[in-house]
């Protein structure tokens, strides 16, 4: 006798085959929005390093190549999580992990106004005193010894946690609809902010206007997310790595191949 149509051996293989093609296509996909994410800011980056503290230009052109950098920086990391959201609702609108991807960059936003905000106002009250041969290297330094301090607490180990194994945060905070898509993405962005935000301040430490120093904190940033090993052993080691910067930056900037010394510039 015949087995019905559909409940073979094969049966159901071809929808998961389906949404698996689907998933790599949107992880592709993301891959490649990063990848020119990373072409457009070499772009418009060219020529602009100035070393630590860096004017961070206009608000409305600063906050333009804040997104696409953080696009470039942070999509190739949370291409898992989103890759995951859309397994968790393939059989809803094809739309909602980009609306995900959307409220994640969202908040990258939000944390880009807050640096550029910080940025102003010190500049307008402290004025010369952030100079790099004033305070600017010392608060260059500061900076990078305070982020590896950070790599090393709870809260850094608890938002790490939650960006490593995003299962749990997304079904504890689920959101129907295009707008809960948004919402559940821009509070994955919050957890990633609260781990990484150590890291893209010593970028401006560092030069945020380098695509160097940017690629750096970026494949920091992807270790710590997406490599299998031990979440402390990373941890210890970004520390290391963080603190010997600050180190050489108070001590000896010009060890540092990569660092452009300002010529008394402030941001």
């Amino acid at each position: 006798m015949a087995a019905p149509a559909g409940s073979g051996p094969g049966a159901g293989l071809a929808p998961a085959y389906a949404a698996a093609r689907t998933r790599v296509g949107l992880i592709a996909a993301l891959f490649a929005v990063a990848g020119i994410g990373w072409a457009w800011t070499a772009h418009q980056m060219r020529g602009m390093d100035a070393g630590p503290w860096t004017s961070l230009g206009s608000l409305g052109w600063f906050l333009g190549v804040w997104i696409v950098m953080m696009a470039a920086m942070m999509f190739p990391s949370v291409a898992p999580t989103v890759a995951l959201y859309a397994r968790v609702t393939r059989e809803r609108s094809p739309l909602r992990p980009w609306l995900f991807a959307a409220g994640y960059l969202l908040t990258w936003a939000v944390a880009g106004l807050v640096a550029f905000a910080v940025g102003v106002t010190a500049t307008r009250v402290l004025g010369d005193t952030l100079a790099w041969d004033n305070a600017g290297r010392g608060l260059a330094g500061a900076t990078l010894i305070v982020a590896a301090v950070y790599e090393v607490t709870p809260l850094k180990d608890v938002c790490l946690g939650k960006c490593r194994s995003p299962l749990g945060v997304l079904l504890g905070s689920w959101r129907e609809g295009r707008l809960g898509a948004v919402r559940m993405g821009a509070r994955n962005g919050a957890w990633c902010v609260g781990c990484c935000w150590a890291l893209m301040a010593s970028l401006f430490a560092l030069g945020v206007m380098s695509v160097s120093w940017m690629a750096f904190v970026a494949a920091i940033i992807a270790v710590e997310k997406t490599v299998p090993w031990r979440q402390r052993v990373v941890t210890y080691t970004t520390s290391t790595v963080l603190l010997v910067l600050g180190v050489l930056v108070l001590a000896a900037p010009h060890a540092l191949p990569a660092l452009t010394i300002p010529a008394g510039t402030t941001m």
